[in-house]
């Protein structure tokens, strides 16, 4: 599902097959990227490129990463993967109330509360997380 476009490429979610993490996908017959985003912070990175040896310039991939965190590129983006996948990818993964972030269990943060499910306000534009020990969810406006 198409997200947006930049000089002739298309940005797309993709709807078969896909995985988590949440991710979008561009390119061409000689390369593919994939450009990851959250819903819990407003970031976008490139993740990968293939193959490497086609991969486009550093200032073309800058640029496509650019064009898909832009405000309403990143919301259709999320919406898009949240109404094809049902999921945010951060089940059992743990919310540090402190730094306010997403963490591996495996970092062993202490005060790290397990994230026992999640799902994405489309209509508030927000994260709703539901964590262990917690009687209310912790909303994140993004």
């Amino acid at each position: 599902m198409k997200v947006c476009s930049h000089k002739g490429l298309v940005i797309a979610v993709l709807t078969r097959n896909e995985h988590c993490p949440p991710h979008v996908h561009v390119g061409t017959d000689k390369w593919d990227a994939r450009f990851l985003f959250s819903f819990w912070h407003n970031g976008v990175k490139l993740w990968d490129v293939t193959p490497a040896q086609n991969e486009p310039t550093a200032t073309s991939l800058e640029d496509l990463r650019l064009v898909l965190k832009q405000a309403g590129n990143l919301r259709r983006a999320r919406e898009l993967w949240w109404s094809s996948r049902q999921t945010l990818c951060l089940e059992n993964l743990q919310w540090d109330m402190a730094a306010g972030e997403v963490v591996s269990p495996k970092d062993c943060r202490q005060g790290a509360l397990v994230i026992q499910s999640s799902r994405f306000d489309t209509h508030g534009y927000k994260t709703v997380l539901y964590l262990t020990g917690q009687p209310s969810p912790l909303e994140i406006e993004l």
